[in-house]
């Protein structure tokens, strides 16, 4: 049985999406976080969410996966929701009411406008991880941080520490589904009610989740010191990152368009 592609994880596919640059994408992302927070109704969103359904298509990234970020920020959207629909007293006239509380129709519009930002947030975002190998996404990081070398800041490490970061978010959710599974099927209950009693219920769990990743990370370690890793100084790549043509179009047309989506809708 085929293994569930983590969140985060790239995914590899014969697209024009991951044909592009890796910093051609980092701009993006940026250029349309930008573009997200300067929207002020419903309407900008709706077009904003077409285009990632667009850059999704595009890119074939199932949309399974692709939502799967979503997943990981559920009790934020329902207390984001919650926190602009709910009213005490409300002046105005109310959608439902339950004693005291009620649900106020424009703050149920607002709520609904700061949970469709989240959750496009996430899906974009997550998009430049799905498309991007971890090693050119650690040469793209590294090129973006190179001016920074002349004050002596470590770019190379930085970016290494960055995408080995990255790189452990799956890996770190399927070790914990593993033993989530193991320890349900040795008789461990996870849904017993009370927050402390799923607390303690967790300890099992947590303890072989952190001693397998300094496991790994030492491992990690080992593996990169037998291959002379020694940080930036010498290093050589096997395919050099060249930003074509194609990839400074995209990325000023595309930063351009979606700054200018966002100050006009």
């Amino acid at each position: 049985m085929r293994a569930p592609v983590a969140f985060g994880q790239y995914v590899p596919a014969d697209s024009p999406v991951h044909a592009l640059d890796a910093r051609t994408k980092m701009g993006l992302v940026a250029a349309f976080t930008v573009s997200l927070f300067l929207m002020h109704d419903l309407a900008g969103l709706a077009v904003a969410g077409v285009l990632v359904a667009l850059v999704v298509r595009v890119s074939q990234v199932p949309w399974r996966i692709a939502l799967r970020g979503t997943k990981a920020v559920t009790v934020i959207l329902v207390i984001t929701l919650a926190a602009h629909a709910l009213r005490w007293n409300p002046a105005t006239v109310s959608l439902v009411r339950l004693g005291p509380l009620a649900v106020d129709g424009p703050g149920l519009v607002t709520g609904i406008f700061f949970a469709f930002r989240i959750v496009l947030l996430v899906v974009g975002t997550s998009l430049l991880t799905l498309t991007t190998s971890p090693v050119a996404l650690t040469d793209g990081l590294e090129t973006l941080m190179r001016p920074l070398e002349r004050l002596r800041f470590p770019a190379s490490e930085v970016a290494m520490m960055l995408t080995i970061a990255l790189r452990f978010i799956p890996t770190t959710a399927q070790e914990a589904e593993k033993i989530l599974v193991a320890q349900t099927a040795r008789g461990a209950r996870f849904d017993e009610s009370g927050p402390i009693r799923r607390a303690k219920a967790f300890g099992p769990v947590l303890v072989p989740l952190f001693v397998n990743l300094f496991r790994r990370a030492d491992d990690l370690a080992t593996a990169m010191e037998a291959r002379c890793y020694r940080g930036g100084i010498g290093r050589t790549r096997l395919h050099e990152s060249v930003m074509r043509s194609s990839d400074w179009a995209v990325l000023c047309l595309g930063t351009f368009g979606l700054i200018a989506l966002g100050l006009v809708l």
